[in-house]
């Protein structure tokens, strides 16, 4: 079970439209997950308990994951195909 979280600065819109389409890539694959989305604040203290953590480039380097946790900073964060190419590196 992989746990994705989808991080924008307030947690409302673009992290929605991120983990939707996040979680659009990993049932793609048939590979079980659970994704949320939360606001950078919010992520600042919650990445310990996600897989995955994927934000802006901009975000991206505010975050200070665990040791397991893994940031995925996207260049263009609605491109499905870099958000996919992306997620499944992490996932080999």
């Amino acid at each position: 079970m992989i746990k994705l979280l989808a991080v924008c600065g307030n947690g409302m819109g673009t992290s929605m439209m991120m983990k939707i389409k996040a979680k659009g890539i990993l049932d793609k694959h048939k590979i079980q997950n659970t994704c949320e989305n939360c606001s950078i604040g919010q992520a600042k203290t919650a990445t310990s308990m996600y897989d995955i953590v994927i934000a802006s480039t901009h975000l991206a380097s505010q975050l200070n994951p665990s040791a397991k946790t893994k940031v995925i900073a996207l260049k263009n964060i609605l491109d499905v195909k870099e958000m996919e190419a992306r997620i499944l590196e992490i996932l080999k």
